[in-house]
């Protein structure tokens, strides 16, 4: 039996307390010793007669490490009188450290404990909670390498830092009242306000009415009672648009239906958005107004602290920046593009090094990527070589690849623009910087023309990596599954290997090679990205009938508009091929009068589906077509002049809806179910923004299930395009067979 030896411990060990578990678990054992951090490992040097009862619990780890591997070495020497925890080194850039996560319940207690140390103190933390990727700078993980660097320990958070029984031994993001960051209360116009307590008094000015920007965790949000909703829709330009809130677990309760895994979602240390369905539909219309409302739980002490101050169990609390741009999380740029939307700003002066906007969970499935869920790091094995795979255009990310690991980062967002553009610039060197990476692959887009395919190019030639170019709905695909499969790609737009928009389409064969076996119809798009925004133009697109026409001159399109968009269908003018399924979903939203025009991203697909989700779907014929390039063919033409049918007749527009999306998705179902049968592929994989649909998901997923088919879908990552860049990264170390 062994008395001594080196232990070295492998994967995310960094920013989870794992010294300080290790240095009290050697106590507990009489072992005598040392730990010390070294780089993405751990190494500890152990003597004592209990050395294999230490190993056992050190191998388990602390809740938030992820121990990739144990390696024991015999060790030679004398044994010293005690053990200490060594100053880092240098070391393997295998590992990562956690994303930032809610503050503990300990930790709350704390806050609200009277005449405690940590009473009232919002920044208040421990070694299992709070913040980590948004302050750090450089690995190993202490505190001169994160932002806490600049708030030197008073004495009693000195005292708790180095004692061995403390939960906040080596925590290097505790702090006080005393020594830690503190909270300034201003005006939109940078004039501070004297308030005794910023909270209360930030909590008093909601109630109120007022609106205000908070600098939480990541970045700026903004935030009002739901009576100010209104207000802070017109202010920011969308209407429209629904809002998420953060609210008490009482009145989540109280406004949406939780399930059990939904509540466990929501009370996770994550504490994402999770997206639920309003117990009445038609309610609380400012916040939203389609039939599900995205709700979070208070998830720092700051929150917690405001919520005790507030008269109000809810607030809107959205983030500080225009849809598709990256999170504020500066002082000097909320003043400079804030000072029209927001009332006041209630900031901290803990610089933000790596924003991170709340994660998005709907049915279990990820929507968005962000804290608490990102930096994502998944065991994969893609082969020697280091890969980058820089992501799509919309609601990008990035994800690196090396050593058996690949780290994804939190949402970026649409990169059309050089904010954005210099955004996923920053995360690729801050990340790609964080582990060493040097690139050997750069995967990008299909796309020639993406700002990050351009990106790509150019860190190909300052690198001299190899460049991938993966078509955007395989990626899909790829990120869904390894396995040999049949995959369905379901969602807006994507760069085609035909150069038209595909976002309708079926695979089969196993990564890297994925073969185009059916797809939606090809149908036109008047006006390329115009019809995307004024969906009827899509609906004329594809059904250019006499009656089409009259429903849209009877809502007020004049006979020239009407004129002019007849001769751009019919001799193709600036027309847009595509498959596209949420064009389709749009051109029946457009058609039933749910919406007109596009004000966000997705909206007349969600419209349409709220409600349906008041109707009751019926079977409608299918049309399947042979396609000219070999595919099987949905016709959607002929669904659409079946709900155009239905809708003229004086059918239910709910009833339309569901039976719309029933039947779409029955037929691309039936599809994937015969290009299965005809290749003896025992699986279907699902992705694509359009699975984030419930009842297209599960009428796909219950109709391959019917057929003896596995269903496959992905929920490690989001099902849209936040999924794309990790597709990419395993295109990249994917091999011909």
């Amino acid at each position: 039996m062994r008395t001594q030896g080196t232990i070295i411990i492998r994967g995310i060990v960094q920013g989870v307390g794992f010294r300080p578990f290790v240095y009290a678990t050697a106590r507990k054992f009489g072992i005598t010793g040392s730990v010390k951090n070294l780089g993405s490992e751990v190494e500890i040097h152990a003597f004592g007669n209990r050395f294999e009862e230490f190993l056992e619990v050190v191998s388990r780890g602390t809740p938030l490490s992820q121990i990739d591997s144990i390696d024991v070495q015999d060790m030679r020497g004398s044994p010293p009188e005690t053990f200490t925890i060594l100053e880092s080194g240098s070391g393997c850039l295998s590992g990562f450290i956690p994303p930032d996560i809610a503050t503990c319940d300990d930790c709350i207690a704390d806050i609200f404990t009277p005449g405690g140390r940590y009473e009232g103190y919002w920044a208040t933390s421990c070694v299992n909670c709070g913040p980590r990727y948004s302050i750090i700078n450089a690995l190993p993980y202490d505190r001169e390498r994160t932002t806490m660097q600049p708030f030197p320990m008073c004495t009693a958070c000195e005292r708790e830092y180095t004692h061995p029984a403390c939960r906040r031994h080596h925590a290097q993001t505790i702090a006080c009242a005393a020594c830690g960051p503190h909270l300034t209360l201003l005006r939109a116009d940078g004039t501070p306000l004297r308030a005794a307590d910023p909270i209360r008094e930030t909590a008093s000015l909601l109630d109120a009415g007022s609106i205000v920007a908070i600098r939480g965790i990541g970045g700026f949000h903004i935030a009002c009672t739901e009576e100010a909703a209104g207000a802070l829709k017109r202010r920011l330009g969308r209407t429209e648009q629904p809002l998420a809130v953060m609210a008490t677990p009482e009145e989540v309760e109280r406004i949406a239906v939780v399930s059990d895994e939904e509540r466990g979602i929501l009370r996770s240390r994550e504490r994402p958005i999770v997206v639920l369905a309003k117990r009445d539909p038609a309610s609380h219309p400012g916040i939203s107004n389609l039939h599900t409302v995205g709700c979070m739980l208070p998830y720092t002490g700051l929150h917690h602290l405001l919520f005790a101050n507030l008269a109000h169990p809810l607030l809107i609390m959205t983030s500080a920046n225009l849809p598709g741009y990256p999170m504020i999380t500066d002082l000097a740029t909320a003043l400079e593009r804030l000072s029209e939307q927001v009332d006041y700003i209630l900031t901290h002066d803990r610089r933000i090094v790596n924003r991170c906007d709340d994660s998005v969970v709907r049915d279990g499935c990820i929507i968005r990527l962000s804290r608490g869920l990102a930096p994502k790091r998944t065991a994969i094995d893609l082969g020697n070589e280091c890969i980058l795979g820089v992501g799509p255009e919309l609601n990008a990310n990035i994800s690196i690849y090396q050593n058996g690991f690949c780290i994804t980062s939190p949402h970026v967002g649409n990169v059309r623009n050089p904010q954005t553009l210099a955004y996923l610039q920053e995360t690729i060197e801050r990340i790609g910087g964080l582990i060493g990476a040097r690139y050997d692959r750069i995967v990008h887009d299909l796309h020639p023309q993406f700002l990050s395919t351009r990106y790509a190019r150019k860190i190909a030639g300052e690198t001299g990596a190899e460049l991938l170019a993966v078509q955007h709905h395989r990626a899909h695909i790829a990120a869904a599954t390894r396995e040999e499969c049949v995959g369905i790609a379901i969602d807006g737009v994507g760069y085609g290997d035909d150069g038209t928009v595909w976002g309708g389409e079926v695979f089969a064969g196993k990564v890297p090679r994925l073969d185009r076996v059916a797809h939606l119809e090809v149908v036109p798009m008047p006006g390329g990205d115009l019809a995307t925004r004024f969906p009827e133009r899509m609906l004329y697109g594809i059904l250019p009938t006499s009656g089409v026409r009259d429903l849209l001159a009877s809502r007020g399109w004049s006979e020239i508009e009407l004129s002019a968009l007849t001769r751009q269908v019919e001799r193709g003018l600036n027309v847009a091929a595509t498959s596209s399924t949420g064009r389709v979903l749009d051109a029946v939203a457009a058609l039933l009068g749910i919406c007109r025009e596009r004000t966000y991203d997705g909206e007349p697909a969600m419209k349409l589906e709220a409600a349906a989700s008041a109707g009751k779907p019926s079977a409608w014929d299918l049309d399947f077509l042979h396609g000219s390039d070999g595919c099987e063919v949905l016709s959607t033409r002929s669904l659409i002049a079946e709900a155009y049918r239905r809708y003229a007749a004086g059918e239910r527009t709910e009833s339309i809806a569901a039976s719309f999306q029933y039947n779409l998705a029955r037929g691309i179902a039936a599809m994937a179910v015969r290009a299965a049968e005809e290749r003896g592929v025992p699986r279907v994989a699902l992705s694509g923004g359009v699975a984030y649909n419930r009842a297209i998901r599960e009428t796909i997923r219950d109709e391959v299930r019917a057929a003896g088919l596995e269903f496959i879908i992905n929920r490690d990552y989001p099902l849209g395009d936040g999924c794309i860049s990790f597709g990419q990264a395993v295109y990249g170390g994917s091999e011909e067979e």
